[in-house]
């Protein structure tokens, strides 16, 4: 449970405000033109849509807000990353000067970021003295809110932070216990405040994840997401692949001259596939051992899932397979990319 900087949860700790509000529009769509961080989402400033009417209040839908914090090492970059992955719009270390900012950008994004989540921590202590006065300023808002904090003994902390060989950001020229103690001593006016204490002392991170789920998963199943990656071995296997099927015990349609040139996005080259021995009975079984997997996969709180389907020079078999193989997982209800990685090379 280590601290990470992941593509899609920003980190704004060494931005000015107004940086921070500029990158907070980028993502949600908006503009910064003519709107300081000091605006409501009524006033004259104009974000993510045309100019609204002198006189016109435009519509807005204020979000849904999670702020999360809590020791360091004690899971908060995984409670982050499954929120990410329930949708949710995910800032990381985000001061909490702009926290209304964030939720008025939000506001004007029309529905586009229904709920936010920011993670507040140490490393922007010179602004955590703001987050009492931006919670008073949300209230008034009557915006939605939790605090999630997540806690864990001095033992496992001590024992987590030596395991990667990373300082506590508070130790200074301490020890690490040092750190744990400065950093309860800032958050336990926080933790008392919080609405969900969550003890990751004794849980992985699945565990971990399965507690988010059911915190705020609703009655939906976390979804999965599946990549299909045709690919030829004579190019490498995908080093990104968590599953790989080999379609090298089917005819290769290379062979046949006039289905030589063509891919297995072609229908004559598909059917050729398709009306070998096996080629039908293989895609039937491999598709209901995925959806075995697949809930596997929900249960340990995976969200991603990327099979390789090969053949010799990924330009046939592989492909056709692959492109029956994602339509299947999407007709069952998964969210399926189909990419052919070789197609083309030769």
């Amino acid at each position: 449970m280590t601290e990470r900087d992941r593509d899609g949860v920003a980190d704004v700790s060494t931005g000015e405000p107004k940086e921070a509000a500029e990158v907070a529009a980028e993502r949600t769509g908006g503009e910064t033109t003519g709107a300081t961080a000091g605006e409501s989402a009524g006033g004259s400033g104009t974000a993510g849509g045309p100019a609204v009417p002198e006189g016109t209040a435009p519509e807005t839908a204020i979000p849904e807000l999670v702020i999360i914090s809590g020791m360091s090492g004690a899971g908060r970059s995984t409670a982050a990353k499954c929120l990410e992955d329930l949708g949710w719009f995910v800032v990381d270390n985000l001061p909490p000067a702009l926290i209304p900012t964030m939720v008025e950008l939000g506001a004007r994004s029309q529905g586009n970021v229904a709920r936010i989540a920011v993670v507040v921590d140490v490393r922007g202590r010179r602004f955590f003295d703001n987050l009492r006065e931006s919670l008073a300023d949300l209230d008034a808002k009557q915006v939605t809110r939790r605090i999630v904090f997540l806690e864990s003994s001095d033992e496992a902390l001590v024992r987590r932070f030596e395991s990667v060989r990373r300082p506590h950001p508070l130790q200074g020229d301490g020890r690490i216990v040092d750190g744990i103690e400065a950093e309860r001593d800032l958050l336990r006016e926080l933790r008392g405040d919080a609405d969900l204490v969550i003890d990751t002392s004794s849980l992985n991170v699945h565990e971990l994840r399965a507690k988010m789920d059911a915190q705020f998963a609703g009655d939906e199943e976390p979804e999965l997401r599946a990549t299909v990656m045709s690919f030829g071995y004579k190019y490498g296997l995908p080093v990104d692949a968590d599953l790989v099927v080999d379609c090298r015990f089917l005819p290769n349609p290379h062979w046949v001259p006039e289905l030589r040139p063509f891919t297995g996005l072609n229908e004559e080259v598909s059917g050729y596939v398709f009306n070998q021995p096996g080629a039908k009975e293989f895609l039937d079984r491999y598709t209901e051992l995925l959806e075995l997997i697949a809930t596997g996969y929900r249960r340990e709180g995976k969200r991603y899932v990327t099979v390789a389907v090969g053949c010799t020079g990924g330009k046939h078999r592989s492909v056709a397979m692959s492109e029956k193989l994602g339509a299947r997982l999407a007709a069952e209800g998964m969210e399926t990319v189909v990419v052919h990685r070789d197609m083309g090379r030769e």
